[in-house]
């Protein structure tokens, strides 16, 4: 027997001996009326007694039309293959994307392809090329300005954590920097989770000025849940693109060093396109392990294949019966 080999219906095997069991029937009501007419066409030979050839004496064809109705039977059977499949990898590691959506993230200090790009276009790009390495991760997206918001919850849908990502516009939740609410809505998120691994990667362009949660006491309990968090400072203090007259908020990378170390993470300072491919980098290499996932059982119909060939068969057979007339 073939390993993993089954059928969904077994029982209708047991429809095998009906044409046997219709040819006594019908022989028994032949001996009592002596009136019955049998067609030609559906007269069955002599085997031990009872007629059950079909098409006269054509044993070729009464072969076939028995081969017919096994074909049948096999297929009502539901003969299947179940095989188990190796699952795609997974980390086993849930990460938690935490983007700053404040109004200086307008600024352009960055290029990408030769323009002078906003800081939002350009966390866009980052985030979207991270989310297409983090096959097996379930990844969400946290955005925050005067409060935060769950754009995504945690997904293994990375396609769509990352249209989430590039709706997003500047406004959506007021203008200010609110990074410790962004990081306590992470870690709220990540404290319900049961993978081995949680993660946050933070991403911010200035210092906490808006929100609850100090980016101190946020740092503090991501390290009493054990949840990693690292974090990026983007862009420069100053704009060639701003004028005098405005005031960008100063940057506060110590801050998110800070929160990083606390929990056991990594900070990244992103001043030039260069830092940017370098952060992208990094940024694979960061919590790459993997863990193999249980294989999948796969169950394969194969009841198609005698019910073709039975049509097949019957094909043939009215092909010879009109041959033969």
């Amino acid at each position: 027997m073939i390993e993993g080999f089954s059928f969904a219906s077994p029982w209708a095997l047991l429809a095998i001996p009906l044409p046997l069991l219709a040819a006594r029937l019908l022989k028994a009501r032949r001996h009592q009326a002596r009136t019955l007419t049998v067609p030609s066409s559906v007269v069955f030979d002599n085997i031990d007694g009872v007629q059950i050839g079909i098409l006269g004496d054509e044993r070729s064809l009464a072969a076939i039309l028995w081969t017919v109705w096994l074909l049948g039977v096999l297929a009502l059977a539901g003969p299947q293959l179940i095989q188990p499949v190796a699952a795609l990898p997974v980390s086993g590691r849930d990460i938690i994307l935490a983007l700053d959506l404040s109004g200086s993230m307008e600024r352009k200090d960055f290029s990408l392809d030769g323009t002078s790009t906003r800081r939002i276009e350009v966390v866009k790009e980052i985030g979207a090329k991270f989310l297409r390495g983090r096959s097996g991760d379930r990844v969400g997206l946290v955005m925050f300005a005067d409060e935060p918001f769950l754009a995504a919850a945690p997904t293994f849908d990375l396609s769509a954590v990352e249209t989430a990502l590039r709706n997003v516009e500047i406004g959506m939740v007021g203008r200010s920097t609110a990074i410790g609410d962004g990081l306590g809505l992470s870690l709220k998120i990540l404290r319900r989770s049961q993978a081995r691994s949680r993660v946050v990667i933070l991403l911010s362009d200035g210092a906490n000025t808006a929100g609850a949660t100090s980016a101190e006491s946020a740092a503090r309990l991501a390290k009493t849940l054990g949840i990693k968090v690292h974090t990026i400072m983007l862009g420069t203090d100053l704009d060639e693109n701003v004028s005098s007259a405005t005031i960008a908020p100063k940057r506060d990378a110590i801050t998110l060093a800070d929160i990083a170390k606390a929990s056991g993470g990594e900070s990244f300072m992103i001043e030039t396109n260069d830092d940017l491919r370098k952060l992208a980098t990094s940024l694979d290499k960061l919590e790459t392990s993997s863990v193999a996932s249980p294989s999948v059982l796969v169950q394969h119909n194969l009841w198609p294949y005698p019910a073709g060939l039975a049509l097949l068969l019957c094909l043939v057979g009215l092909f010879a019966e009109r041959r033969a007339i």
